[in-house]
């Protein structure tokens, strides 16, 4: 299964629920016209929840980075909520976890865009 991504708003916040596989093909880029669509609309906070997605490969990590900068250079900002512990690990061990602002808790990170 490839990712399925839906948005929602919650004040001036969208937020992002991705479901499955961010990978390698249909899921990486599924995500990357999802940040650009975004952008595009004029979206300045995005939240991207990542609570129900199972795997991310390499080629996840490096969309998640390129969104990050796609929404950083366009004058927004992109946090993630509801990471997996696999999900975690994984931005640890590459050392992501200092570039993107995570929260366990959805409510927590909205309001952190105020």
């Amino acid at each position: 299964m490839s990712v399925k991504l839906t948005s929602r708003q919650v004040g001036d916040v969208t937020v992002v629920d991705a479901a499955g596989r961010i990978t390698l093909g249909e899921g990486a880029s599924a995500f990357r016209e999802k940040i650009r669509e975004l952008v595009n609309n004029n979206s300045k906070k995005i939240l991207l929840n990542l609570g129900d997605v199972s795997y991310i490969d390499s080629s996840g990590i490096g969309e998640l980075v390129s969104g990050f900068t796609t929404v950083t250079n366009s004058g927004g900002q992109l946090k993630l909520v509801g990471l997996s512990k696999r999900v975690k690990d994984l931005l640890q061990i590459t050392k992501l976890y200092t570039v993107f602002e995570a929260f366990d808790d959805e409510a927590q990170a909205v309001r952190s865009f105020a």
